[in-house]
């Protein structure tokens, strides 16, 4: 099963980079960075184009917003030359949790092992 795993990510696209990438960034990427979930950023020899190879499955949440607002050249420095300033009140970034284990559930949602007991409702009981 190994052996298929390692020949499927580079065919499928939602496994990490496919061959074409691959290739495409060994002939005209330039490594710029890699943030603290492993991905690694590129941009082109000219500086035009900038990508990323996500490390492990292809989910653009897990790019943090600093590295974000470079791919889309909203800075021209990357975050490793000139990290954006935090605020005290900023929490670090966490990439959407939606459809895991680890999402939200309010209080009384179905999704919570015990749902809280109503107090302001009564079932209706037939006699």
């Amino acid at each position: 099963m190994g052996v298929i795993d390692s020949l499927l990510k580079y065919v499928i696209w939602w496994n990490g980079e496919t061959i074409g990438t691959r290739l495409f960034t060994a002939r005209h990427g330039q490594k710029v960075g890699e943030d603290d979930q492993g991905n690694v950023f590129y941009q082109s020899r000219d500086g035009k184009r900038r990508w990323v190879i996500y490390n492990g499955e292809n989910e653009a949440s897990r790019v943090s917003p600093d590295w974000h607002g470079w791919l889309h050249h909203t800075y021209d420095a990357p975050p490793t030359e000139a990290p954006l300033p935090t605020k005290p009140w900023q929490k670090p970034h966490v990439a959407n949790l939606t459809g895991t284990p680890m999402a939200y559930a309010p209080t009384g949602s179905l999704r919570q092992a015990q749902p809280a007991e109503r107090r302001d409702y009564e079932a209706w009981q037939p006699e």
